[in-house]
């Protein structure tokens, strides 16, 4: 693991790398994302049993 005082940490090797104009098209506000995908019905579990609420 790299400590801060490390002249070789990722983190710096990174900062030395970036390419602000693909750190820009990221951060546009227009960037399209893949919509989530359905779950399953098997997957679309309650997280808690319906007999078991007190908030109905």
């Amino acid at each position: 693991m790299s400590t801060t005082n490390d002249d070789n940490s990722d983190i710096k090797q990174a900062a030395e790398r970036v390419n602000g104009q693909e750190v820009e098209k990221n951060l546009a506000e227009n960037k399209k994302v893949d919509a989530p995908e359905s779950l399953s019905e098997e997957e679309k579990t309650p997280f808690i049993d319906d007999d078991l609420r007190t908030d109905k």
